[in-house]
């Protein structure tokens, strides 16, 4: 019989001891409630559990809504009126399950469960193979091609990894050995190690350029509404069009850069676009599947960026003096309305649902970490750690800019010690940011910084997010050559957010 626990005793037991080392031994700082205090030890124990990947995130995360509820740390002794609380218990399983009526959640939940259909029908590979037919004579025109195949199919697939690693990296591998570019072989300095980068570097920023690219940006959306008091609420079409110029100035000089510090050997490639064309006729004609999830993806497009309430309302009400009325659908609305469209068509099957593991766990851990930092913040932890933070920069007397400076710089390269973005926005983001508006710094624009720095920092190591462990496993690359890369990569996009960024941010009117 198998005895095997369910977790990894050691990175466990880290987690243990800080949760009480935090709640018995630590004092309770001035200014601080014992609730929020013990709900930050609890909070403290599961990051550590994630980072040490003591069990998976899932997992985790019905352990955080239990010990949430079982400890009631999110409910004071009396209501507002001076009261006892009546049934406690109640209270704080309800606390403890409130996020699961996030949309956000669910958007990205159904999102992942949408770009299923992209896997399925082969509609992904077919896009990836389409462009490397059309620029891969030369090894940059390649790497341009996969990195034009991410960006198209970002806004539907809010799984980076299954994105960079499971679309785009076997179309990689595949154009890399049609060179005889193999790890196995010693070869893979011919063209191999530079797709690879190229395949990689690709995914953090196309996560930083949508709402639905990546898994934690609903999450950064949902702490920055909070902290403004929902001032500031970044909608699918506010953060694609904000993100929409840095982001394609990064995309066009990353190929250029990696193409610099890691040159190929073989800079012509008349073959590969045969190869791309040679595969698509092994595709054939886009089957029934494809016709439709292209039509899907083109809806769901439509109706996040709001186009039908823009077109109405903005033009046809003054052009032919109609009665306004709203046309805007909620975000996961839309995302709803996709899944069950490729339900109703056939192209994905309740089964297909039921199955994609992603999804659901996805839903489990961001309700998990969503609660916690909703409670920490409501309980007042969030506003003292930022006075904390605001109060030790504020006496260097930088001034905002320097201080949203060495925030921004500590926020992103503390990343080094995080292997899980999500964990990473859940502890740091909320104080940081409130931290910063306390010292000057111009909600807006710190808000886009903050987002496009919490994808951005993925390109660090191979541990930063899900894709990866799965492309530097392929073994094109030595660690020395992917930490290289990375910090390379973090310093280019930093700058060109923060200055490309910046420049269009302001004329935007944002700052």
């Amino acid at each position: 019989m198998d005895n095997k626990l369910g977790f990894k005793p050691i990175p466990m037991a880290v987690a243990v001891v800080l949760t009480l080392l935090i709640w018995f031994v630590i004092p309770v700082p001035q200014g601080v409630t014992p609730n929020a205090w013990h709900l930050l030890a609890l909070f403290v124990g599961v990051i550590a559990a994630i980072i040490g990947k003591a069990m998976p995130i899932g997992a985790l995360s019905i352990l955080a809504i239990m010990l949430v509820a079982i400890t009631k740390v999110t409910v004071p002794e009396l209501d507002p009126e001076g009261n006892p609380i009546k049934n406690p218990a109640t209270v704080a399983i309800k606390d403890a399950l409130s996020s699961f009526g996030d949309p956000l959640i669910w958007l990205i939940g159904i999102s992942i469960m949408i770009s299923r259909g992209i896997l399925k029908t082969g509609l992904g590979a077919r896009i990836g193979y389409y462009f490397i037919s059309l620029f891969g004579k030369k090894t940059l025109g390649i790497g341009y091609s996969l990195a034009i195949s991410e960006l198209i199919l970002a806004p539907v697939t809010p799984s980076n990894t299954a994105r960079g690693g499971g679309i785009i990296h076997p179309i990689m591998k595949s154009i890399a050995g049609s060179f005889d570019s193999d790890p196995e072989k010693g070869t893979q300095s011919r063209i191999g190690k530079y797709l690879a980068l190229v395949n990689y570097h690709s995914n953090p920023i196309t996560s930083a350029m949508f709402i639905t690219a990546t898994a934690p940006n609903p999450l950064i959306v949902d702490l920055i509404a909070k902290a403004t008091n929902s001032d500031i609420h970044l909608s699918w079409g506010t953060w694609a069009v904000a993100m929409l110029v840095p982001g394609l100035a990064a995309m066009f000089l990353m190929p250029l850069v990696l193409y610099f510090f890691f040159p190929p050997e073989i800079k012509e490639t008349p073959n590969a676009s045969q190869f791309a064309k040679d595969k698509l006729q092994e595709l054939g004609p886009m089957n029934h599947g494809e016709k439709i999830m292209l039509a899907i993806f083109a809806v769901l497009l439509i109706l996040w960026a709001g186009l039908p309430d823009l077109i109405y309302n903005d033009l046809l009400v003054k052009w032919f003096a109609l009665e306004k009325m709203s046309l805007a659908v909620n975000p996961t609305t839309t995302a709803f309305l996709g899944l069950s469209l490729l339900l109703l068509s056939g192209v994905l099957t309740w089964q297909d649902v039921l199955t994609e593991k992603g999804a659901w766990d996805t839903v489990t851990w961001f309700s998990a970490l969503v609660m916690m930092a909703t409670f920490l913040n409501k309980l007042g932890l969030i506003a003292w750690l930022s006075k904390l933070l605001e109060s030790g920069i504020g006496g260097m007397g930088m001034g905002w800019v320097g201080a949203v400076t060495l925030l921004l710089l500590a926020y992103m390269y503390a990343h080094y010690i995080f292997a899980s973005t999500t964990a990473h926005i859940t502890a740091m983001l909320s104080a940081f940011y409130a931290a910063g508006l306390a010292l000057g710094a111009p909600p807006m624009l710190y808000a886009l910084l903050l987002a496009s720095s919490s994808s951005i920092m993925m390109t660090l190591t191979h541990y930063a997010t899900g894709t990866s462990p799965v492309i530097f496993g392929s073994g094109y690359t030595t660690l020395g050559e992917w930490w290289k890369a990375g910090f390379i990569m973090s310093v280019v996009n930093l700058a060109v957010f923060v200055i490309i960024g910046g420049v269009w941010w302001k004329v935007m009117n944002y700052w």
